[in-house]
């Protein structure tokens, strides 16, 4: 039997697993969501379904949907662990989209695995209050690869246009299945739709700042590095987190001055209790250990 060895979510627009961990995410590495529906998810499905939020599938999906996956299970892809992402709520966290408009859909994947990506959207006069039916979701993709496109930097991009005449919540509902084996993966995402008369909300203000993530010090078989974060902005950082991608077989040992956590090709880490607030113009920095074949080069360096 093959082992089912990937991981993936959509990170833009963000699955509900995503943008919950990101809201639930403390420096002491706990997760203690402040949005209700996540808070509600956590009630329902414990905080691992969250650390796992790249895992919505099935081993058995064979890219199966209709038919399948029941009616009212659709976010949790019939996944007893993420039953709480099925629950009905008008406050799952969102992104502002604008209807009609060119988009790149962007899908974490730190495994590269063939297949076909298939993206759907709510139809007009969806209500997030209740449960998600298959007949909720327009009958076609509105974006389909298949082949997928290459898997960059542990992400597969998407480019397509969003479907015109509609405005308000709404579900983007995206399905990535394997075709190297039955394994598939259900994602739920929630957008609020404006047009170019009625613009959708703003979504919350991005923090302004930057990051670097450098190796200080290699040896055969590791590396010692340091990550760095700048506050550009005119309001203090409060709970700053730096993430990045990491190479091959590049794994991390261990890490100080602040909180770290690694999930295959990925590796992140959010302020210290002590050092959780950057002013304007301020800088933190933290160091790590890592095991490495080469001397890595790290991509994707985000902060938030």
């Amino acid at each position: 039997m093959q082992q089912a060895d990937a991981h993936g979510a959509m990170i833009s627009p963000a699955s509900r697993t995503y943008a919950c961990y990101l809201d639930g995410l403390r420096p002491s590495g706990e997760i203690d969501p402040v949005n209700t529906a996540c808070a509600d998810a956590v009630a329902v499905s414990g905080t691992q379904a969250l650390y796992d939020w790249y895992g919505v599938l099935r081993s058995d999906g064979a890219g199966r949907t209709r038919g399948f996956i029941p009616d009212g299970q659709l976010c949790s892809g019939g996944s007893s662990k993420y039953a709480g992402l099925d629950l009905p709520s008008g406050h799952w966290p969102v992104q502002a989209l604008l209807a009609g408009s060119d988009y790149e859909f962007t899908y974490a994947a730190w495994v590269p695995h063939p297949g076909r990506f298939r993206i759907y959207i709510t139809r007009q006069g969806f209500d997030p209050t209740r449960p998600l039916h298959w007949d909720d979701l327009q009958s076609e993709p509105f974006l389909t690869a298949d082949p997928q496109p290459p898997l960059t930097d542990g992400t597969y991009r998407l480019r397509g246009s969003l479907p015109e005449g509609l405005s308000g919540r709404h579900v983007v509902y995206s399905v990535w299945e394997r075709s190297d084996s039955t394994e598939t993966f259900y994602n739920c995402s929630d957008v609020v739709l404006g047009d170019d008369e009625t613009p959708p909300p703003p979504p919350p203000e991005p923090a302004d700042c930057s990051a670097s993530v450098t190796v200080t010090h290699s040896w055969p078989g590791g590396h010692q590095g340091s990550v760095s974060v700048t506050n550009n902005g005119t309001r203090r950082m409060t709970g700053w987190a730096v993430q990045w991608t990491m190479p091959g077989n590049t794994r991390l040992v261990e890490g100080w001055n602040g909180s770290f956590m690694a999930t295959r090709h990925t590796a992140m880490v959010h302020a210290p209790e002590w050092n959780r607030s950057l002013d304007p113009g301020e800088s933190a920095t933290a160091g790590f250990t890592g095991a490495s074949d080469e001397v890595p080069a790290f991509t994707d360096i985000r902060c938030f």
